[in-house]
């Protein structure tokens, strides 16, 4: 009998002892909560805006493998054929405004930077001087406001001319011909080479001259190649000869010589391109990623066999000029992720990630390392697109400019569909800007 009291004693002590350590143990996590139990932290992800080309998917893809289980990259895709630049801009603005957190990084047409800077994450504590060096000059300085770092380049774009090498090389003196291309033809013999020509459908000179930035960065490579400003402080001054003879070329290409085709004053690059390649064009004004653009639109051709690189035209007595674009990145101030950010900016960023983009979508490099490698110096293009970076030039670096952009593009174009004398065009543009007035096209 007492071994029974003594096994049972045993027993209730033991599931006293049991009951006990599950109540502590209960009481314990619900006042500390689960802080000691060990678990996996979850991925963090980052949503990135821009248009998501072949070799932005590849880039992206690249990360997240390496990235795996800590951050993932989720773009969110604004492709060129859908989105102006403009309205790619518009979309962005109304969209950090509102402060959201679910816009971590974005690209932006360089030329907004300073448009952008408020919205934005300051960069300069995280890429001191030293680390910017990597850089082109011409891709790096478009990311500074008021001194201050807030973007770092994502790739860089410089105009070209393409010339049709088969169609020109069925004319006579070729050789002649293509020398002057090589060595910076001017307008003047250009147009004279139009003339003779007289090749059907006015397809002998195309470029985008929709109411839109494109037409912008003709105007003002043709501006800036006489040293001529249009911005002056807090106004801009667009009624000089430099300004109607820079307007007064591109509406003389469509509608006096004939050798543009009046269909491209509603037509931005890729309405360009295709119309340029479905009429036998011969020379067409456009970017590094025009061949890339072939490939994926035009399947089956050989781009680089067919057309081939110049210089873009200059007048007689003016220095050749190509005007500057390309993307950079930034990230938004009102990001809960920005360290995920930081790591994806440094990512694409580095080499490998640059010659993805390269190779896979047409996008030049903005690290200065592949110029200098010897496997890019011997590629032909990078030899041409060497020679060609010396000769760039810059839209203005302005808070308002993209203000002034849309005002004066607007007109440019009302000019080029003869609605407006070029006089005429310029002065209102100006009139528009300088007066403060609101605008609504």
């Amino acid at each position: 009998m007492k071994f029974v009291k003594k096994t049972l004693s045993k027993f209730y002590f033991t599931l006293l002892a049991i009951i006990g350590f599950a109540l502590i143990t209960f009481v314990f996590i619900s006042v500390i909560g689960d802080g000691f139990i060990i678990k996996e932290e979850p991925e963090t992800k980052i949503y990135f805006v821009d248009n998501i080309s072949d070799g932005h998917k590849l880039v992206i893809e690249k990360f997240n493998k390496q990235y795996a289980g800590k951050i993932k990259v989720v773009p969110i895709d604004l492709p060129f054929e859908k989105f102006s630049t403009n309205e790619r801009k518009e979309l962005l603005i109304r969209y950090l405004r509102g402060r959201s957190d679910r816009i971590d990084i974005f690209s932006v047409d360089q030329i907004w930077t300073q448009r952008f800077a408020k919205f934005v994450e300051p960069l300069g504590s995280y890429f001191p001087v030293n680390k910017r060096e990597q850089y082109l000059e011409a891709a790096i300085e478009s990311c500074y406001y008021k001194g201050q770092l807030v973007a770092l380049p994502l790739y860089f774009d410089i105009s070209v001319m393409y010339y049709n090498d088969k169609v020109l090389r069925s004319i006579q003196n070729y050789e002649a011909i293509k020398k002057d291309l090589d060595n910076f033809i001017t307008w003047e013999k250009l147009i004279l080479l139009g003339n003779r020509i007289k090749q059907p459908n006015n397809s002998f000179y195309f470029f985008a001259a929709a109411d839109f930035e494109g037409l912008m960065c003709s105007f003002i490579e043709l501006l800036n190649s006489q040293n001529s400003e249009m911005i002056k402080g807090d106004s801009v001054k667009l009624t000089t000869p430099s300004s109607v003879k820079s307007l007064q070329l591109l509406v003389d290409l469509i509608n006096k010589y004939n050798l543009t085709p009046p269909e491209v004053t509603g037509y931005r690059e890729p309405d360009t391109y295709n119309h340029f390649i479905k009429n036998n064009g011969i020379f067409l004004r456009g970017w590094p990623s025009f061949y890339k653009w072939c490939e994926s639109n035009w399947k089956g051709t050989n781009p680089e066999e067919i057309f081939k690189l110049a210089p873009l035209p200059h007048f007689a007595g003016s220095k050749p000029l190509s005007v500057i674009g390309g993307w950079n990145l930034m990230i938004s101030a009102a990001s809960k992720k920005k360290w995920a950010a930081l790591e994806f900016l440094k990512f694409v960023n580095e080499y490998e990630s640059q010659l993805i983009l390269f190779k896979h979508s047409g996008f030049l490099p903005v690290v200065k390392s592949f110029y200098e490698n010897a496997d890019s110096s011997s590629d032909p293009k990078i030899s041409f697109y060497k020679k060609i970076i010396k000769t760039y030039t810059n839209r203005p670096y302005s808070e308002n400019y993209t203000r002034y952009s849309d005002v004066i593009a607007h007109y440019l174009n009302l000019a080029l569909k003869r609605k407006l004398n070029v006089v005429d065009a310029l002065s209102k543009a100006e009139q528009v800007i300088n007066s403060k007035q609101i605008f609504i096209k």
